[in-house]
């Protein structure tokens, strides 16, 4: 079978030997006889397995001193009313830069005032708005790093005098980050560092002290899962396994440094096809293009080719370029395990399409 090449947003592609170590844990787990699927949560292999993610989290990332992880369920999703849960006492700061960022102020809403400080809505969220100021006094800042949807990055983070809250979810591990300008980072798993099933949470412990005075339920609570070690119900035992594999793989190939040149390289490769092309246009500023989510469409004089393009990326095994539901045209997803040639022919056959 000829390799098919993986655009997809997520989930999305993962190492090689992830899968390979992964499904050999299926069969045969740390040499128990038994499955990784059906192994104690509690046992020391599991246990291993767990601290170990924990060690490559803050070996990877650079996590100082003073802040947990926490491996959590319920994707970002989740966080985006978890946050303002425990942590929206009177009034928050936020960014709209797309769908997630929308959702994640909107559940915000039901837990104290939000401040919009700045919105790219009216435009469609082509660009990453920048002119805006955080004011002390409020409670912390939440922004969202990288849109799936509309294909844009933030390439930098504002001064922040406030706790500092970012959704990281879709271009965590896939450059070099300051953690230590953040309270919390959280990020589903289900891009650059597994599968679908964990939630990531990178959380200063200094944010347990502001903790909102109201009834939070005990699954909600960050802090009665830091003082349980991530283990206050079964965590997603699998997915946590294969998040561990993948961001070995991360480790073996030269940590968060190497995935940024890797990243740069492939983003710079596609958008430079895309601006030479007759045919198709990029849909996002040029300055705010994300390195993960390469968002483009046929310019309006050739919308009557997608058919043809589709036929051309399925002979070429592309797979995984539609875009959003919500907004169409194609979405080249550039996740760090994409290998350079994939990009390369989907370039080839953004060159030689007719």
């Amino acid at each position: 079978m000829s390799k098919i090449h993986n655009f997809s947003a997520g989930p999305s592609i993962l190492s090689q030997g992830a899968f390979e170590k992964s499904m050999q844990d299926i069969r045969n787990f740390a040499n128990t006889g038994l499955s990784i699927l059906e192994v104690s949560h509690r046992g020391k292999e599991f246990e291993k397995v767990l601290a170990d993610t924990d060690s490559l989290i803050r070996e990877l990332l650079g996590v100082p001193d003073g802040y947990d992880v926490l491996f959590l369920q319920g994707g970002a999703s989740t966080q985006f009313f978890q946050v303002p849960m425990n942590f929206l006492r009177t009034k928050a700061a936020y960014t709209d830069t797309g769908t997630w960022a929308s959702r994640a102020l909107k559940e915000a809403q039901g837990y104290g005032e939000v401040d919009v400080l700045a919105s790219s809505k009216s435009a469609n969220y082509n660009f990453i708005p920048k002119d805006y100021t955080i004011s002390s006094g409020l409670d912390y800042f939440h922004c969202t790093s990288n849109n799936t949807i509309f294909g844009t990055q933030m390439k930098s983070f504002p001064h922040c005098p406030i706790p500092l809250i970012c959704d990281m979810s879709s271009d965590i591990f896939s450059k070099p980050i300051d953690v230590s300008q953040f309270s919390i980072i959280y990020a589903g798993a289900q891009k650059n560092i597994g599968p679908a099933g964990v939630t990531v949470v990178v959380l200063k412990k200094d944010m347990y002290a502001l903790k909102a005075n109201r009834h939070i339920p005990t699954m909600m609570d960050y802090a009665i899962h830091a003082a349980n070690g991530s283990m206050y119900n079964t965590p997603p035992v699998f997915s946590i396994l294969v998040s561990k594999y993948n961001l070995e793989w991360v480790k073996e190939m030269g940590g968060l440094q190497s995935m940024a040149i890797r990243n740069t390289a492939k983003a710079e490769l596609l958008y430079n096809a895309i601006d030479k092309s007759p045919y198709f246009n990029g849909t996002t500023a040029v300055e705010d293009r994300s390195q993960m989510n390469a968002c483009f469409v046929f310019s309006d004089e050739n919308s009557g080719l997608e058919a043809k393009f589709d036929n051309a990326c399925k002979e070429a095994k592309l797979q995984g370029l539609k875009g959003h539901r919500s907004v169409g045209g194609y979405r080249a997803s550039m996740y760090n395990a994409l290998p350079i040639e994939s990009v390369q022919v989907l370039v080839n056959t953004i060159e030689t399409f007719n």
